[in-house]
C-alpha cells in the first residue's frame, strides 16, 4: 500500500447499524465484492458525502468489503461505524499534476485491495479513478449528483468525466434527463436511483415531545403559533428572498417563520437577509437560525415546510424529509420536487421565484382543517416508505454492483 493510506481490515471494524428495511441481498454463498467509491473529501457537505457512507454501509450489510478514498473530513469516523474502511488520498485537489499522480495510488490500492468496481461521485477524483480503473482492467461507475455548469467547451469537457461511467446513476429523473440531453449518455447506461430517507430517523413516532419543545424554546417560538419552516444552507439560488417577501405579502402577525441552515462563511448573503427582514418589519416573526443538529425534531415543530429553490433542485431531501415526518410542503415547481411530490395530496408546487403564488400557497395551507391535515400526512409518509426510502436506494445500488459484476463476468 503506498504512502498515505490510512485504513484498518475490515475484521477490525464494530458491527454497523442496521438500515431500516434492508433486506440482506443473497450473494450466491460467497463473499459480495469489493467496492471502492472516490470522492474529494468527507467534511460536512451534503449528499456525495451522506450517500457515499450510507452504500459503503449497504455493501457491508452485503456481505462486500466497502473501501472509501478521499481527503478525509469530520465524516470519516461514519465509515468506521459502517464497518468500511477508509483510505486518505489528496483527492480534492484539482491540481493536473496531483490528479495525475493519484492515478498510480488508485491503481496500486485496485490491485493490492483486489478492488471489484470503482465508482466516482465528483468530478477531480472521477478524473483518476477513471484512468486507474482503465489500467486495471476493473468496472467504473459514477454517481451524477447535480446539474454542474458548462459555461464553455473546457468546462463542459470537465464535466464529462461524470458521463464516462459503464453505469452512470442519476439521483433523479431530472438528473437522468439532463445527462442523456447534455452529455448523449444512452439511456441504456442510465440508472435513475433516487435519494434515500433514512426511516428511522425520519419517523415521526421516534421524535418525542421533549426533542421538539427543546428546539421550540431555543428559538424562541411562541406557543400554538404556526411555524413555517425553509431549510437550506444560505446561498441565493436557495430563495430565502422569495421567501421572505412572500412571508411579508401573508400580512400575517401571528406567525413564526424560521430559516435554518448554516452561510458558510457568505456573511453578506446572510447580512442581506437580515436586513430584508428588519425592512419589511418582520424582526418579530422570522428567525434566521444556523446548522441544526436535529432536523426531525424541527421538522415536527413546523406546520408546513418551504423548498423555495429558484434553481432545480438534483433531488430535493428536504422536501422528501418533510413529507417522512408527515409535513405538507410547498416546493418549486421544478427539478427532483416534481418527482417527490404529489400535487394536491402530499404538498404543493409553485413557479420558481414566484412570489404571490408561493404567498397563496402558503395561506391555504397555513388553513387547512385537522382532518384534511391528518390524511395529508398519511399520503405524505406512505410516499416516501413506497418510493424513496433509504432501504431501497441501498438496494438498487447494490444491484447495479451486481450487473456490473455479472457483465464482467460474462466478458
Amino acid at each position: 500500500m503506498n504512502e498515505g493510506t490510512n485504513h484498518n481490515t475490515a475484521a477490525a471494524q464494530p458491527k454497523p447499524p442496521t438500515i431500516a428495511g434492508w433486506q440482506k441481498p443473497p450473494v450466491g454463498g460467497g463473499k459480495f465484492a469489493t467496492i471502492l467509491q472516490v470522492l474529494p473529501a468527507l467534511g460536512a457537505g451534503g449528499g456525495v458525502e451522506r450517500g457515499t457512507i450510507e452504500i459503503a454501509h449497504a455493501v457491508v450489510a452485503a456481505g462486500g468489503r466497502a473501501l472509501v478514498a478521499s481527503s478525509g473530513g469530520i465524516r470519516a469516523h461514519e465509515l468506521k461505524r459502517a464497518g468500511a474502511e477508509h483510505i486518505e488520498l489528496p483527492l480534492q485537489s484539482k491540481n493536473p499534476l496531483v490528479m495525475y499522480a493519484n492515478i498510480g495510488r488508485l491503481s496500486e490500492i485496485i490491485r493490492t485491495e483486489k478492488v471489484d468496481i470503482v465508482h466516482a461521485r465528483s468530478r477531480a477524483p472521477a478524473w483518476s479513478a477513471c484512468y486507474a480503473a482503465k489500467r486495471a482492467n476493473v468496472p467504473f461507475m459514477t454517481t451524477f449528483h447535480g446539474t454542474y455548469t458548462a459555461g464553455n467547451a473546457l468546462k463542459r469537457r470537465y464535466n464529462s468525466i461524470m458521463t464516462r461511467g459503464e453505469r452512470v446513476i442519476a439521483i433523479s429523473r431530472f438528473i437522468g434527463g439532463h445527462v442523456h440531453q447534455n452529455y448523449g449518455v444512452p439511456p441504456g447506461r442510465i440508472r435513475v436511483i433516487h435519494r434515500g430517507v433514512n426511516l428511522e430517523r425520519f419517523d415521526p413516532a421516534k421524535v418525542t415531545a421533549e426533542r421538539v419543545a427543546m428546539l421550540a424554546n431555543q428559538w424562541r417560538l411562541g406557543d400554538g403559533l404556526p411555524v413555517i419552516m425553509l431549510p437550506g444552507r444560505l446561498t441565493r439560488w436557495k430563495g430565502q428572498t422569495v421567501f421572505i417577501d412572500a412571508v411579508g405579502r401573508l400580512g400575517r402577525r401571528d406567525i413564526r417563520c424560521l430559516l435554518v441552515g448554516s452561510d458558510q462563511g457568505r456573511k453578506e448573503y446572510r447580512q442581506e437577509l437580515e436586513n430584508m427582514v428588519n425592512e419589511r418589519n418582520l424582526g418579530d416573526i422570522v428567525r434566521i437560525v444556523d446548522h441544526c443538529d436535529d432536523m426531525p425534531a424541527a421538522y415536527m415543530l413546523t406546520d408546513v415546510v418551504v423548498s423555495a429553490s429558484t434553481d432545480p433542485e438534483a433531488f430535493g431531501r428536504v422536501v422528501v424529509e418533510a413529507q417522512a415526518l408527515g409535513r405538507p410542503v410547498v416546493a418549486s415547481d421544478h427539478g427532483g420536487a416534481r418527482e417527490t411530490v404529489i400535487e394536491g395530496e402530499t404538498g404543493w408546487l409553485y413557479p420558481p421565484g414566484d412570489v404571490e403564488a408561493l404567498t397563496q400557497a402558503l395561506d391555504k395551507v397555513l388553513t387547512l382543517g385537522q382532518e384534511i391535515r391528518a390524511t395529508l400526512a398519511s399520503k405524505a409518509i406512505r410516499n416516501v416508505r413506497d418510493n424513496f426510502s433509504l432501504a431501497t436506494m441501498c438496494a438498487k445500488t447494490i444491484d447495479v454492483y451486481k450487473e456490473l459484476l455479472q457483465s464482467k463476468a460474462d466478458t
